[in-house]
């Protein structure tokens, strides 16, 4: 296994800053503002000359309680797993009794610490040394996480330290394997308890209340010896109702997490009785997105026969453009219908990566024509030759023919229809393209014989002038 640096400090110091610069990505949230990052962020660090891993973690400051004593917890988790820890401090407000807390736990875990003075931008550094070294933790690093001062020297020497690994072993990453599945959904639907539930252990901070999950946070796990990478997003509300710039950015990076999975999972809440607009708005995002979907509706058990009844309507009424996914009611917290949903999953994965010859497609085009024809447009027939496959994931067929712009959305919607029913595609959207084909003639004026300019010279003597 590749070995695994954690960063810790309390909230505000610079760990998702310098999470990014170690993993030259964008993957971490980075704001002014303290507690932003709540879960686990695991990334492949790409500055040094040896791999590694490297796992952001939320901000401590002692007696958490509540939502704050949930993520505390996941970072003495990340502290178990790390064969070296990062404690970050802010050179800036110095040194205060949360991290002398810290450090005193620190010391008691038995890992290399290495303490990074960040922030160190225009600030006499000396009198917060003085106090990094009264920690007890060795001679601290004065860094810059976001200008770079400082890091490549504090991890040459943490990587130095590291215990040498096989080649083999170097090969190990945590990218995203496998097929990537997006838990989507309202704010306090149960995605984070769901996915918990899938993957055995609590691995994301499930708490009730709106807004747990603020940033998207990419699992890598197996299960039948399959490989999945699973998403954890944040909470989507519409969008007058968001006003802080935290969940603005939240809410971007949820939206990519749909476009860059194979399969959503749309989780709606039973337990609020309808199917809201907002759930129907993500709904349609996805489907725009191409990604495959499978809806999920959580909390359902506790529910009588006519509640149920009644949530099954609104599914009918509210989100008819889904009526290609398959349905699971399922319930997140005692796991009741959750194993089913990888097996939908696989359905769904495996309709949108589908492979179709043109001949079968042609073919299939030919009967939905004859079934029913296309409208006639200023007196013209529309003609649709044949068809061939243009994509995967979503499948994409490409239609070519003749006054193919002039086709009514009503008439593509029956072809999507009618390949989607044939080719028993279920969790997918089809997507069709159409082609027209040049006109020779276009643009060229008929030349007249001389017998029909004779013509046309009697014509204009009786016009009127």
């Amino acid at each position: 296994m590749l070995p695994v640096i954690a960063l810790i400090g309390r909230p505000n110091v610079g760990k998702s800053t310098l999470f990014n610069r170690l993993t030259r990505t964008r993957d971490a949230l980075v704001a002014d503002y303290p507690g932003l990052t709540r879960d686990r962020q695991y990334g492949t660090g790409k500055l040094g000359d040896k791999p590694y891993l490297v796992v952001d973690t939320g901000g401590l400051v002692g007696g958490e309680q509540g939502l704050e004593g949930l993520m505390a917890e996941q970072v003495w988790v990340a502290v178990s797993e790390a064969d070296a820890v990062l404690l970050l401090l802010d050179a800036r407000d110095g040194i205060n009794l949360s991290d002398e807390q810290i450090a005193h736990r620190l010391r008691r875990s038995g890992k290399p610490i290495y303490v990074v003075l960040n922030k160190v931008d225009g600030v006499d550094g000396a009198p917060v040394i003085a106090d990094a070294f009264a920690l007890g933790l060795g001679e601290p690093f004065s860094i810059s996480a976001a200008h770079g001062r400082g890091v490549n020297a504090l991890m040459n020497q943490v990587l130095a330290a590291l215990p040498e690994i096989e080649a083999a072993e170097s090969d190990v990453s945590i990218e995203a394997k496998g097929v990537r599945i997006a838990v989507v959904g309202r704010p306090n639907v149960g995605k984070s308890t769901l996915i918990n539930r899938m993957l055995g252990e609590q691995r994301v901070l499930a708490f009730d209340q709106p807004g747990t999950t603020r940033d998207s946070i990419y699992i890598p796990f197996e299960r039948d010896g399959r490989e999945y990478t699973l998403i954890d997003t944040a909470g989507v509300r519409r969008r007058s109702r968001i006003s802080d710039a935290i969940e603005k950015f939240s809410v971007v990076k949820t939206l990519q997490a749909i476009s860059d999975a194979h399969v959503a999972i749309l989780v709606l809440d039973a337990h609020s009785g309808e199917v809201s607009e907002q759930d129907a708005t993500l709904a349609g995002h996805i489907v725009e997105s191409g990604t495959a979907v499978v809806v999920a509706i959580n909390k359902w058990d506790g529910l009588d026969d006519e509640q149920r009844q009644w949530f099954r309507d609104q599914l009918d009424r509210r989100l008819p453009f889904l009526e290609f996914a398959e349905r699971h009611f399922v319930s997140a917290l005692h796991g009741s219908g959750v194993g089913d949903l990888f097996d939908a999953v696989q359905r769904a994965y495996q309709a949108s990566t589908i492979k179709m010859s043109t001949s079968e497609l042609t073919r299939m085009l030919e009967h939905a024509v004859h079934e029913h024809h296309p409208p006639l447009v200023r007196g013209r027939r529309i003609k649709l030759r044949y068809a061939h496959q243009g994509g995967q994931n979503p499948p994409v067929i490409v239609i070519h023919g003749n006054q193919t712009s002039r086709l009514p959305p009503s008439y593509k919607r029956y072809l999507s229809n009618y390949f989607r029913n044939v080719l028993k595609l279920v969790g997918t959207p089809v997507r069709l393209e159409f082609k027209t084909g040049e006109n020779p003639y276009q643009g060229r004026r008929n030349q007249l014989t001389p017998r029909q300019q004779r013509r046309r010279k009697r014509m204009l003597r009786h016009v009127k002038k």
